[in-house]
């Protein structure tokens, strides 16, 4: 094992592929081409292609299916598809938000624990995530159900009609997407707070700093690489989610997840929904290079 790793070592500090060097990359690039260059590219393959009368798909190269989820299609322009990518932007940028939100004071509540009770509390938030997402969907659908204390207190208060339960709707949808997401924003968040040097937070109280300058200066600096990395495991899953929208949401509110699933389901018209695919890949890797800028790159993963 230890001379394999030589061999990489020796490999990536080279210049020169040997007939070695490249026997020690070909596992790792066929593995890549398995996994992630060829589904790319039978993605792409489908989303010029056409569908057959009978949800086949027939080789007749064209661009009608990007053009169709820009909008166009026979019968002239609507915003359908563009509402729903809209949407699925929105939803997951707020689920971003209130999970991040959510998660920064929860990390340093977990930090600021004695050990002991620190593996309890982290234990607490990974143990759900431990359960199958659907099963976790289900368990939200049975809280905000009509008999439960949630919703009679909401209907007491007369937010909601007797006997009505709190899904499907947007607040429904949001909890399931947050509860989803806080573990991916709390791990990344509680290993760089465990981290912190406190005696910047000391020197700039002896400076006679306030509490905002405080944690300007002193706190989000070192905090910032586990913050972008929280962003970016909350935002690209929830860009992806079609789960959570159709039970908890009732299918009120489609994401670009749920186009995708129903193409490659019932519509059986995998051209449009590999072109759907593709757009939604797209947008994760542009949110990807704004955060990348806007950041210092050491801080990205």
């Amino acid at each position: 094992m230890n001379r394999l790793l030589v061999w990489y070592g020796e490999l990536s500090t080279s210049r020169k592929l040997t007939a070695r060097g490249l026997a020690l990359m070909a596992l790792p690039l066929a593995w890549i081409s398995l996994l992630l260059v060829a589904p790319l590219a039978a993605m792409v393959a489908w989303s010029v292609a056409t569908r057959g009368p009978t949800g086949d798909i027939v080789w007749t190269l064209t661009l009608e299916n990007f053009r169709r989820l820009a909008g166009f299609d026979s019968f002239g322009w609507t915003k359908a598809y563009l509402s729903i990518l809209g949407n699925t932007v929105l939803m997951s940028a707020v689920t971003t938000v209130v999970t991040v939100a959510l998660s920064y004071p929860l990390a340093f509540f977990i930090a600021l624990r004695p050990p002991k009770r620190r593996y309890l509390w982290l234990a607490m938030v990974m143990i759900p995530f431990c359960t199958n997402l659907v099963i976790r969907t289900y368990a939200w659908m049975m809280l905000l159900s009509n008999q439960m204390p949630l919703a009679r207190l909401a209907q007491t208060l007369g937010f909601i009609e007797p006997s009505a339960a709190l899904y499907p709707s947007t607040l429904a949808l949001y909890l399931g997407m947050v509860s989803n997401s806080l573990p991916f924003a709390v791990l990344p968040l509680y290993t760089n707070v465990e981290k912190l040097d406190w005696g910047l937070l000391e020197a700039g109280r002896d400076l006679y700093a306030g509490p905002v300058r405080v944690f300007l200066h002193a706190i989000l600096p070192q905090t910032l690489p586990g913050l972008v990395t929280a962003v970016i495991l909350t935002f690209i899953p929830a860009m992806g989610a079609f789960v959570i929208p159709d039970l908890l949401g009732g299918g009120r509110q489609w994401m670009l997840g749920n186009l995708i699933q129903h193409q490659f389901g019932v519509s059986r018209d995998f051209p449009f929904g590999a072109a759907v695919s593709l757009v939604l890949t797209a947008i994760t890797l542009v949110g990807l290079l704004v955060l990348r800028r806007a950041g210092d790159e050491r801080v990205l993963p």
